[in-house]
């Protein structure tokens, strides 16, 4: 739990990705509109940690695109009722634009929230952007069930911030009392068709949520943060991780809202010497698959790089 903000690290930051890489899918970009993104960066500064890029959405997409990341997949959540929908209608802006794989929100318990889930997908979002300790809901929370059961009935992906770190004393909920493992697996068990991701690793339950992958071929997981070496903890065995479950993990920053450079993750899975198809998964080609409708061929490159 971050009981006081964390300090940023000074690292130094690539002016691109590595030369030779497969092609590039931030799986966990966060694009907001101006002043939901000031909003959070506010938030961050005064109870988790200094946000090192402020930049706006065009800007995001821009410095991500000029540094050799081939596509994003775009995230936004709302934080009450009927802030979704303005959301969804901003983030279809990005539809069709290349390098770009935007997804919709819902807030779970609002009114029509199966609505708005449908109305996303008709707008064009690949997928849903749900957050527990934000929105305040427990995975299992009957209110959810016909979001779930909207993206499986569109074959769309579900991310949603489900593990109970990082977590911090501002939140509105406690994550531990609201998310846990077993909470998420009831989910995969009476939801066969969902897609579901849960970023972080699961943070903190890391070796449950590897065990949940052995059992529920319809979860991934996204790398986002928990390989930085910025939190105290990180899976025992990461490499072994991407190794045994390449088709199913993906790399993803939180970028902006970092607290260290851009490419500190990417660097770090690239210093793990992962054989070639694995690092061909876990960098873009799982991602490709699960958001973009891939057929399991890697992402075509950016014009950029």
């Amino acid at each position: 739990m971050l009981l006081t903000p964390m300090r940023a690290l000074d690292d130094p930051e690539g002016e691109r990705a590595p030369a030779g890489l497969p092609p590039l899918v931030d799986a966990h970009v966060h694009l907001f509109p101006e002043r939901v993104f000031e909003a959070v960066w506010r938030w961050f500064e005064q109870h988790a940690w200094p946000v090192r890029y402020k930049l706006h959405a065009e800007a995001v997409l821009d410095f991500l695109a000029s540094r050799g990341i081939d596509h994003v997949v775009a995230l936004a959540y709302a934080h009450k009722p009927g802030m979704a929908r303005w959301l969804n209608a901003w983030m279809a802006q990005w539809v069709g634009r290349p390098g770009v794989i935007p997804l919709g929100t819902v807030l779970p318990g609002e009114p029509e929230a199966r609505a708005v889930v449908e109305e996303a997908f008709e707008l064009g979002l690949r997928g849903l952007k749900l957050h527990c300790h934000v929105q305040r809901f427990a995975p299992d929370d009957p209110a959810v069930a016909g979001i779930y059961e909207a993206c499986a009935q569109a074959g769309l992906p579900l991310v949603m911030h489900a593990g109970r770190e990082p977590t911090s004393p501002a939140y509105p909920c406690d994550p531990h009392e609201l998310c846990d493992v077993d909470r998420v697996e009831g989910v995969l068990r009476d939801h066969p068709g969902l897609k579901l991701c849960v970023p972080h690793l699961g943070a903190d339950e890391f070796a449950a949520y590897a065990a949940l992958l052995e059992r529920h071929d319809h979860l991934w997981l996204d790398t986002t943060m928990a390989l930085a070496g910025f939190f105290p903890r990180e899976p025992v065995d990461a490499r072994s991780l991407l190794v045994d479950h390449s088709e199913r993990l993906m790399y993803g920053t939180d970028f902006p809202n970092l607290p260290f450079a851009w490419d500190r993750e990417l660097t770090r899975i690239v210093e793990m010497d992962l054989p070639s198809p694995v690092l061909a998964d876990v960098l873009g080609a799982t991602a490709w698959g699960l958001f973009a409708g891939g057929d399991g061929s890697s992402p075509p490159r950016s014009t950029g790089s």
